[in-house]
């Protein structure tokens, strides 16, 4: 038996995460879209944090959009290899509900 938990939480993002991730987002080709869409997903998680006294909210708006971000260019590479995806599972089935 080990005293070492099966899933240790992941550690939060540095202070300047959402910031960076930002940046990030700003430089894709698909800023038009993508940030209005962090700023919503920020905005809500700030809310949220406001009334839970956590900051957990904004830790996973931050790691959702860097996995979106991470993942972007393989989905990009599958679209472009005209592979068919009409078997698709859902990103709220990998992400979890958006808040």
């Amino acid at each position: 038996m080990s005293a070492t938990p099966e899933h240790a939480p992941a550690s939060p993002p540095a202070p300047a995460a959402a910031a960076q991730l930002l940046a990030r987002i700003r430089a894709d080709r698909r800023a038009d879209r993508w940030v209005p869409a962090f700023e919503r997903d920020w905005a809500g998680a700030l809310e949220d944090s406001r009334h839970s006294y956590s900051l957990a909210p904004l830790y996973d708006v931050v790691r959702e959009w860097q996995v979106r971000l991470d993942t972007a260019p393989a989905v990009d590479a599958f679209l472009d290899s005209g592979k068919d995806d009409s078997d698709f599972v859902p990103l709220e089935d990998v992400l979890g509900p958006r808040r």
